[in-house]
């Protein structure tokens, strides 16, 4: 195996590629169908192992490989699936455990503090409440133990972990927290005053519209084919602060860190005054705002519209310039035939141009390290025979379902 194939194996963590989560999950199978993929990829893009029954033809070479790496795409994206599977079941018991070795944490943190000073009723309610908390959580992981357990409501409908509702989860669980623990405690009325929580009850109600309308802005960007969605393996922790295809998002990683920053002060102005509701100053309020409105806009402006420029004829070095005939290789131009988390070989296999009445399946040419067809910008195909001369149009279909532009093209005999 190349060094280069060794090198990918090991980061095989893409959204829609492999799970690097394999040596956890115990999915060494998996893992060493990747290895071996990416080194027969890397051994075709080399010119080796090709029969010697198509080695003669350029083009039933090229449709070989593109087949046989097709299947192999297929078998490592099943074997992925599987490893998410068991992934998360393993989130799901790791999960209930966090909870637990948490009230256990805040009863032995308790109990040292308490050490000089006493016990208080504070200390009864906090740990009465974290035990209340603990029992209704792991009863929710489960209930839906199959998709992860407490996980659960953090994945969105592409199996990825959505950073607006982690963020409304953490407050919410804050919220959850904070209620029955006054209840417990048994304050007066005017810990319930709504001067003092109204910073608290606005940043709820902020959060909570953020949520309901990021994913409205992407089911209508996703309606109105400006935003391709392909869905994910399993969710990552890195799903948090990434986009689909892996980059960290400026976005994302500020909302998540702004909203982090408050929720901690709120947490540590309940604990400093314990029998009231904690006060969110409305500066904080202010920037929690300006960063939800970032983390939105940036929601409605991402993504791209899969788009045909332009469709040539693609000339060998040597070739006589000619119009397009059938048999020839056509170049297609143009963008987003590749949307985020869709540069995996599995969701490759599934681009198809449409010729006339044709769908031709866009073939996999490697190269070390990669692909050279399809990508992004371009893909090349060849021109079925079944293409009858004349007007012809054409369009692209990518994995995420999204049909481009049709462009029209003059087919000669």
């Amino acid at each position: 195996m190349s060094t280069v194939a060794v090198q990918e194996a090991r980061q095989y963590g893409g959204h829609a590629t492999a799970c690097a989560g394999c040596a956890h999950c115990g999915k060494a199978g998996h893992r060493r169908a990747v290895a071996a993929f990416l080194a027969r990829r890397d051994e075709l893009a080399a010119g080796h192992g090709v029969p010697a029954a198509v080695a003669h033809s350029p083009v039933a070479a090229r449709q070989w490989v593109s087949d046989e790496l097709a299947q192999s795409a297929r078998a490592v994206a099943l074997r992925g699936r599987e490893a998410g599977a068991v992934w998360l079941d393993r989130v799901r018991s790791r999960g209930i455990g966090a909870v637990w070795g948490a009230v256990l944490a805040l009863l032995l943190g308790q109990a040292l503090t308490a050490i000089g000073s006493g016990w208080t009723g504070a200390r009864t309610a906090g740990l009465c409440t974290a035990l209340v908390l603990a029992v209704l959580l792991s009863a929710a992981a489960h209930t839906h133990r199959a998709r992860g357990g407490l996980l659960a409501p953090l994945i969105g409908e592409d199996n990825r972990l959505s950073t607006s509702r982690a963020v409304a989860a953490a407050w919410l669980l804050l919220l959850g927290f904070t209620l029955p623990f006054l209840a417990f405690l048994a304050p007066g009325p005017s810990a319930f005053v709504l001067s003092r929580g109204a910073g608290l009850l606005t940043v709820f109600a902020l959060v909570a519209a953020v949520t309901v309308t990021a994913r409205l802005v992407v089911s209508v960007r996703i309606a109105s084919r400006r935003l391709q969605k392909v869905r994910a393996d399993r969710p990552r922790a890195a799903d948090l602060l990434c986009d689909d295809s892996g980059r960290a998002g400026l976005a994302d990683v500020q909302y998540l860190l702004v909203s982090c920053a408050v929720l901690a002060l709120t947490a540590v102005g309940l604990a400093r005054h314990p029998g009231r509701l904690p006060e969110v100053p409305w500066s904080l309020v202010l920037l929690l705002a300006v960063s939800a409105a970032w983390y939105l806009a940036a929601k409605c402006t991402e993504g791209v519209r899969p788009t045909i420029h332009s469709v040539v004829r693609s000339r060998e070095a040597g070739d006589l310039d000619a119009p397009i005939r059938t048999g020839d290789d056509i170049e297609i131009r143009g963008c987003g035939f590749v949307p985020p988390g869709a540069a995996a070989p599995d969701p490759l296999t599934r681009l198809v141009v449409r010729i006339g009445p044709v769908h031709a399946h866009v073939p996999l040419v490697p190269v070390p390290g990669g692909f050279a067809n399809p990508t992004d910008a371009s893909l090349t195909v060849p021109l079925p025979a079944d293409v009858e001369p004349g007007r012809v149009e054409v369009s692209v279909v990518t994995a995420a379902g999204v049909e481009t532009n049709r462009v029209t093209i003059d087919v000669v005999d």
